[in-house]
């Protein structure tokens, strides 16, 4: 007499349609092909922050393939991630994109993006790749709450409806109800307030020169009380103060030193990053010395742009027509310091285009990142920005959302076979399926 047996379906639910959600789902249902995913998204249609992330181009990945360097890249997390990355990483990220079709290209910074320079290809890929995979898509359908009894999820939705899974993943990111529902499984949360934002420099003079860049500056801002930090790279003028990926990396070290100070603070600009103020000081010398009849504003012998030349001389109160002849030496120890050492006030923050990012979220000693499951809640996991892991501009975000995504997945569906106990014709009882 054959064994009576039967193995009970796995239900596993995917809280977020966006990249961690998908990626989860995804992951989910390719490791565990007896499960039965289904994915809820409170939007009308999922994925819209990747649509329309890096500019409408949606910047994938870094390639940075050491997980060591590529933890670095975090402000908050990358100690947990270190790990994480030794088991999935870009590399890994972009060899799934090329198994589905989609060939990813490395630009100069090191950031990645589709060949095609439109996120649309990974947003097809990602709902393809999930209805390929067995994935159930709801859209329309907002959780309102959550309970865990006996190993089960109940899910409220805002249609009145109720869900019911074994394996539950929240993957909302910054959203404040994936907050409450986190908080109603027994977690805890790092307050949220905003990375990757824009300086506001409230200098009229300043905002006319919108669109005015450099490739290297060296910025160092600091609040008082507080350590300064720095931070070296490429400069945007704007036309409410400065932008770009110096300025960007900085507002995510200091995310939440800047929220304590309500976006306050004195930023330092050099913008002559690879000159000390002594050879500065020898090369607005030798102008002087060699072009006396030249005009100060004309004539510059650094590699910025004219209209930024201009304005910082004007900083100094040297006005329009003087010669270099008549640059006082007072004017020149002036210059120095303000093309080495310009002070600009920081008045508030900006956005970013339409990337938002935040730090803060479901504290990370309560997450095993080995598999991301709750230590609290069991059966519970967690994935992307609704954890309190952000990194910095450049295709970073993405990664932890696919990492993290890609952990919850390979783990949701062990340990999960029902046993059905049977007798035999050989009276052998409690067999285990």
């Amino acid at each position: 007499m054959a064994v009576s047996s039967t193995v009970k379906q796995l239900r596993i639910v995917v809280v977020g349609g966006g990249a961690a959600g998908f990626w989860g789902a995804i992951a989910t249902a390719a490791a565990h092909p007896h499960a039965q995913v289904t994915l809820l998204e409170a939007a009308w249609e999922p994925l819209t922050k990747v649509r329309i992330s890096g500019g409408g181009r949606c910047n994938v990945t870094h390639a940075c393939f050491d997980p060591a360097l590529l933890a670095q890249h975090y402000p908050r997390g990358g100690k947990a991630l270190r790990s994480a990355f030794t088991r999935f990483q870009p590399k890994d990220t972009v060899a799934w994109f090329s198994q589905q079709g989609v060939k990813l290209k490395t630009e100069a910074d090191g950031r990645m993006f589709p060949v095609t320079d439109d996120s649309a290809t990974i947003v097809d890929c990602l709902i393809r790749a999930a209805h390929q995979s067995g994935v159930t898509i709801r859209t329309k359908a907002a959780v309102t709450g959550v309970t865990q009894a006996d190993g089960t999820f109940r899910l409220q939705l805002k249609s009145g409806k109720g869900l019911v899974c074994d394996r539950l993943l929240l993957a909302t990111g910054s959203s404040p109800q994936g907050h409450r529902l986190a908080k109603a499984l027994g977690h805890t949360l790092e307050s949220p307030v905003p990375s990757l934002f824009t300086f506001n420099i409230p200098d009229p003079v300043l905002h006319q020169l919108a669109g005015v860049s450099v490739n290297s500056a060296a910025l160092k801002l600091s609040v008082p009380d507080a350590k300064p930090l720095k931070q070296t790279g490429s400069l945007l003028i704007t036309h409410w103060g400065l932008s770009g990926p110096a300025v960007l990396k900085l507002s995510a070290w200091g995310a939440r030193l800047l929220h304590n100070h309500c976006y306050q603070a004195q930023l330092q600009v050099n913008w002559l990053p690879d000159s000390n103020p002594e050879q500065v000081r020898r090369q607005l010398t030798a102008a002087k010395t060699n072009f006396p009849k030249r005009g100060i504003a004309t004539y510059f012998p650094f590699k910025l742009p004219r209209r930024l030349w201009r304005y910082l001389v004007q900083r100094i109160g040297v006005k329009e027509g003087v010669l270099w002849s008549g640059l006082s030496k007072k004017a020149l120890n002036q210059l120095v310091e303000e093309l080495t050492q310009g002070n600009y006030q920081v008045n508030g923050k900006g956005v970013f285009k339409e990337e938002f990012v935040t730090c803060g979220g479901v504290k990370l000693k309560e997450i095993n990142f080995k598999t991301m499951e709750s230590r609290l809640c069991p059966g519970l996991y967690f994935a992307g920005e609704i954890l309190d892991i952000d990194g910095v501009t450049g295709g970073f975000n993405f990664q932890s959302a696919w990492t993290t995504a890609w952990l919850a997945g390979q783990a949701m569906g062990l340990n999960h076979s029902v046993s059905v106990f049977s007798t035999n014709r050989y009276g052998l009882d409690g067999v285990c399926l």
